[in-house]
């Protein structure tokens, strides 16, 4: 098929797009990605042959939007060695908790998060440690309910990449209480820089895994390194999982986590040191995953009052037993 992508016009219009040789082709209609996906092949393809009669705007003087607006987004832990380097950091023997192995963990992140490639980050209020996360998007093509693993290659519309911000002194002291992160997690998720379908990437294809390099810089430097063969579960395997006793939905997004080397926190993890040093405004963290593009974003001050609720009223002591 192809990479698609959202774009806004200088009309303030969101424009689909067919992206190729780093242009964008617009596609007729400006339907929705999953819209286009989901046409007969030979209307789709109909649509594609227009697209390249159409105007051709250069990606590097486009402004992306995001490829997909999520209702739902499943953020999993996939990636042994970066499990492995974060508990370092923890208390215990550092190793990986047994229960890691018996299933793909997730968490749900916010659908209202998601930002393009190109936009600005402010810097999230009270954190002094800011930091990114290199993953990878599947997104989910149907509305789908136990889905069988045999079956499952047949919902997956694309692939985009993912950068979780986090803020992970927040994060830290939320996890203390017993549940997930919060206001550590919830502030941006850059999407993008478009969505790759499946087909496009059939080359890179080992068994039932995708060997893709990537890569995280900040500043131009490169500060971690991977390669998406490395997921000890499926995209495929993800689904099933997610899709159990439950409805997942049709441009949800399904991510692997944080690759190996793909976080600040796993080098301070692995050394005991701050080293390279947490995210300032002026940064620029930049993620290419091979087959799937770049997406690049600036940090800048923040934008929010910072806002508080005041601590707890006690309400439960000795004397109510």
């Amino acid at each position: 098929m192809a990479r698609y992508a959202r774009y806004l016009g200088p009309n303030g219009i969101v424009h689909t797009a067919r992206v190729q040789h780093d242009r964008l082709h617009d596609i007729p209609g400006d339907p929705e990605i999953l819209d286009l996906l989901s046409l007969p092949e030979d209307a789709r393809r109909d649509l594609d042959v227009r697209a390249g009669r159409m105007q051709k705007l250069s990606v590097e003087d486009a402004s992306l939007a995001v490829p997909v607006q999520p209702r739902a987004m499943r953020d999993f832990l996939v990636f042994e060695a970066h499990i492995a380097g974060m508990k370092k950091s923890e208390p215990g023997d550092g190793a990986v908790p047994p229960a890691w192995y018996e299933a793909p963990a997730f968490l749900f992140m916010n659908p209202w998060s998601a930002v393009p490639s190109g936009a600005d980050i402010p810097m999230p209020p009270f954190t002094q440690k800011l930091d990114f996360e290199l993953e990878v998007a599947m997104i989910v093509k149907h509305t789908v309910r136990d889905v069988a693993v045999e079956d499952a290659a047949q919902h997956i519309a694309g692939f985009c990449i993912l950068n979780d911000w986090s803020a992970r002194d927040i994060q830290a002291n939320e996890m203390r209480v017993g549940l997930g992160p919060s206001k550590g997690k919830d502030f941006a998720n850059t999407l993008g820089p478009w969505l790759t379908t499946p087909d496009e990437l059939e080359k890179h294809r080992e068994g039932d895994r995708l060997a893709l390099e990537m890569s995280v810089s900040v500043n131009g430097e490169v500060v971690g390194t991977d390669n998406l063969r490395n997921m000890s579960w499926s995209f495929e395997e993800m689904l099933v999982h997610a899709s159990r006793d439950a409805w997942v939905g049709a441009g949800d997004v399904l991510a692997t986590g944080t690759a190996s080397q793909g976080a600040l926190s796993e080098r301070w993890a692995r050394t005991g040191q701050l080293t390279p040093p947490p995210l300032r405004p002026g940064d620029v963290v930049t993620m290419t995953v091979e087959g799937l593009g770049t997406i690049s974003n600036r940090v800048v001050e923040s934008a929010s009052p910072g806002h508080t609720v005041p601590a707890a009223r006690r309400t439960y002591g000795p004397d109510r037993l």
